[in-house]
């Protein structure tokens, strides 16, 4: 019978206001039919995470699996309510905001992470020389890399109070939250070419290892999917988020909308 966990309540706030993606300014949102910036969907999947790690702790770290799908904005200030229901091992997890449902996902806990070899994700560079989009900056097919960033010491605290981190687990064993693998994955595209406004769709991630606070972390990356829907162009990575150039953290797929279609004015 499925049981209910307890909720978690978090005031969200817009970590990249000043950022490159102008899609978490008020005024280029609204033009893509928001109300207003939006909170990075990698900050929104990081409060999902509170609810599998104050579940499983450690352990959920270390080898956890974790899927998110971003259906509705969640706005800076307001209030997300993030709930989880388990059945059968597998927490299903929703985050509401503004009496909308924002996000969909689902944890689990496999018995142990599974063989991975980090050969299979050939070590590269991200390009020399960023460019303006466009479809050859994500072919098919092709290999990319972000540029080494590591959080420690007030960053990797900073973090935490930015994406309103209670659990004490992260000080208390010296450990990297799992949402910074998640925004490593942004920073493919970022790294990788010059991008107007753009969007992070969803995410699969099956964490292999616990990350440390102070790990300098990479992805490798290959595009599996690049293509037109609905007048938007997406992007699909699948990659490993590797530590301090030889540890692998997580097997991540990535979908992001690397070029929306904007709203017609009224």
């Amino acid at each position: 019978m499925p049981s209910r966990l307890e909720a978690y309540r978090v005031q969200a706030y817009n970590t990249a206001k000043l950022s490159e993606n102008k899609m978490h300014d008020d005024a280029v949102a609204k033009r893509f039919g928001f109300s207003g910036g939006l909170v990075p969907g990698v900050d929104v999947m990081a409060y999902m995470m509170h609810l599998p790690v104050r579940k499983w702790g450690r352990a959920f770290l270390e080898h956890g699996l974790i899927e998110a799908r971003f259906v509705k904005p969640v706005y800076d200030g307001e209030i997300a309510n993030v709930t989880g229901e388990e059945s059968d091992g597998v927490v299903s997890i929703e985050v509401e905001s503004r009496g909308q449902l924002c996000a969909t996902g689902t944890a689990s806990l496999p018995v142990s992470a599974p063989s991975l070899s980090i050969a299979d994700f050939p070590p590269t560079a991200p390009v020399p020389e960023r460019r303006p989009v466009n479809e050859a900056s994500y072919e098919l097919g092709k290999w990319l890399a972000t540029v080494p960033r590591t959080w420690a010491g007030e960053a990797a605290t900073e973090y935490l109070t930015d994406v309103r981190e209670r659990d004490p687990i992260y000080v208390r064993e010296g450990l990297g939250h799992p949402g910074l693998l998640q925004r490593v994955m942004n920073k493919v595209l970022v790294d990788n070419a010059i991008l107007g406004p753009w969007i992070h769709v969803g995410s699969r991630m099956q964490l292999l290892a616990a990350s440390h606070s102070g790990d300098e972390l990479t992805a490798r990356a290959r595009v599996t999917g690049n293509y037109e829907k609905k007048g938007h162009r997406f992007v699909e990575l699948d990659a490993l988020v590797v530590a301090n150039g030889k540890t692998p953290l997580a097997h991540c797929q990535h979908i992001a909308i690397y070029q929306p279609r904007e709203q017609a004015a009224a």
